[in-house]
């Protein structure tokens, strides 16, 4: 038996008429943050993904999904090799920077691997891949990575749900508040039961 209060249920049909709610839905499931690079024709560029996962231990693939809308969907569709970065707490700034120019390299320490992709030296993970597949998947398409080389760092995860990035402030915030509504769903249960 659940201890949370009543809550109301919205169930919808998706579709074009109701996007912004199909898009409150899917962010309600948090994901990590990462940074993917790839080197283009007009140099090192990067962007700001959460639709990132691992696909197979054997052979190592990932996948990522970037957005046909985007100005840097065709560099990457086009690039050969890319890397993807898991980000860590400490680089919030970073990642927004990449989410609103593909050459934020300036505010980060970075070199070229031999493969001439960017690598960025403040990760929690970097995977290094060579370009295996592509598919359609509607307004996005899905990239897929043969992992050739993969690096862990220490840290904390940086992740992003309802709208927002999970921050060690925004998580403290959102235990309190999960305390407090708590005690007042034992309230609200002992007020039931008389």
């Amino acid at each position: 038996m659940s201890n949370l209060l009543p809550q109301e249920e919205t169930s919808f049909v998706p579709g074009r008429e109701n996007s912004r709610e199909f898009r409150s839905a899917l962010a309600q499931f948090p994901t990590g943050v990462t940074i993917v690079t790839c080197n283009s024709e007009i140099g090192p560029l990067g962007v700001t993904a959460n639709s990132f996962t691992s696909i197979s231990l054997d052979p190592a693939l990932i996948m990522w999904c970037p957005t046909k809308s985007s100005k840097r969907y065709s560099a990457f569709m086009a690039a050969n090799h890319f890397a993807v970065h898991v980000m860590p707490v400490e680089e919030k700034e970073l990642c927004l920077s990449f989410s609103r120019s593909g050459q934020a390299f300036d505010d980060v320490d970075w070199h070229f691997s031999s493969k001439q992709v960017p690598l960025l030296d403040c990760s929690l993970a970097r995977f290094e891949c060579k370009r295996f597949a592509d598919y359609d998947g509607g307004d996005h398409s899905l990239l897929l990575g043969l992992v050739e080389k993969a690096s862990v760092f220490e840290g904390v995860p940086l992740t992003f749900s309802q709208g927002g990035f999970n921050t060690p402030e925004k998580e403290k915030e959102r235990h309190l508040n999960a305390w407090r509504d708590a005690d007042l769903t034992e309230t609200y249960q002992t007020a039931r039961n008389i």
